[in-house]
């Protein structure tokens, strides 16, 4: 089996009998390896001995009193927030419950970092065994924004963090542990060129072709596929629909923000101007393979889930839309 996103941490994680990731000691302490928790040569003491509790035992309690006696107000924030984000994880049997409680609960005061942390490595998980590189490349847009460009005819869509120069590289420790070079070069995913993923898989620098009609579309419904039923434990049929006609939305699902606007638009039977025609990306039809899951309103009915990109070109996909926008029966009281 090909290996890929090593810089997800799955390899520290233990498997629950559900197949669930399962916090390690090993999988907490990359956390305190980061730049923002490792202590200042200015730091205080009473940071410096949180820190070297927390390294001989990462799940050490740690009260409120001990972070408020920090004195640099940066570092009792980030203190804060990686207590709260631990505690969260271990308050859970895997990271899959951890990580639907954040959804169910809401995100709050939850940095983006470490949702899409925890995304990353949960969708690993759920692609476990997959030796499809253009799947797997799609699944990125679950936890990493991606600029769109249109070149060549072709609707493309490249990390944004790499093509922006911002952040070449993720930094994370296990990033710098593993070597992997800044200077990342960014080649479209093709058939020809799909061998090469796996190697730079966590370079984040193959873009993908989600032009309508094209594989990348079929391989972004595959990763929700199996993002759906790894969470949700049903299955599912999810095609790419090549244009907005003819589609009745009893039911829908926008992926983001704006393709959200876009399905209430046309649910309220509005019509679509050209701008807003121009930021959809993918439209993709949902099947439940046991009808009798879903809400008796829709049952049998497909559901229809939107892609879109932002006024500045940028896809930021919500996961999390996936497993609260659907018409399933157990969801019905939660609302």
């Amino acid at each position: 089996m090909t290996d890929f996103w090593i810089s997800s941490g799955h390899h520290l994680l233990d498997r629950a009998p559900s197949g669930g990731l399962v916090v390690t000691d090993e999988f907490l302490k990359v956390y305190l390896a980061r730049p923002e928790l490792v202590p200042p040569p200015e730091a205080c003491a009473a940071e410096r001995a949180i820190y070297n509790a927390l390294l001989a035992d990462p799940r050490r309690p740690l009260g409120s009193d001990e972070i408020a006696a920090i004195a640099d107000a940066d570092a009792r924030e980030n203190w804060g927030l990686l207590v709260a984000f631990r505690d969260r994880l271990l308050r859970h049997e895997t990271l899959e419950e951890a990580y639907s409680s954040l959804v169910r609960d809401g995100f709050g005061k939850t940095p983006p970092l470490f949702i899409n942390q925890l995304v990353h490595v949960v969708a690993r998980n759920a692609l476990d065994g997959c030796d499809n590189a253009e799947v797997v490349r799609a699944a990125e847009l679950f936890f990493r924004p991606q600029r769109v460009t249109l070149h060549e005819g072709s609707l493309l869509a490249a990390d944004d963090e790499v093509i922006g120069g911002i952040n070449p590289a993720p930094v994370t420790p296990l990033v710098s542990m593993l070597g992997i070079p800044a200077d990342a070069q960014i080649d479209v995913l093709t058939k020809e060129s799909a061998d090469q993923y796996w190697a730079r898989s966590d370079q984040f620098d193959m873009a993908i072709n989600l032009t309508a009609g094209q594989s990348g579309l079929d391989a972004l419904a595959e990763a929700i596929e199996r993002w759906a039923e790894h969470f949700l434990g049903i299955e599912v049929e999810i095609e790419a629909v090549p244009a907005l006609r003819d589609v009745s939305f009893d039911w829908y699902v926008g992926l983001d923000t704006e393709a959200t606007r876009i399905g209430d638009a046309v649910w309220k039977g509005e019509e679509l101007d050209e701008k807003a025609m121009s930021r959809l990306v993918g439209l993709f039809k949902l099947t439940f393979r046991d009808p009798a899951v879903m809400l008796e309103r829709v049952r049998g009915k497909p559901v229809y889930l939107l892609l879109a990109m932002s006024g500045d070109k940028i896809i930021r996909l919500k996961p999390q839309n996936i497993l609260t926008g659907l018409p399933l029966r157990h969801l019905e009281t939660v609302s």
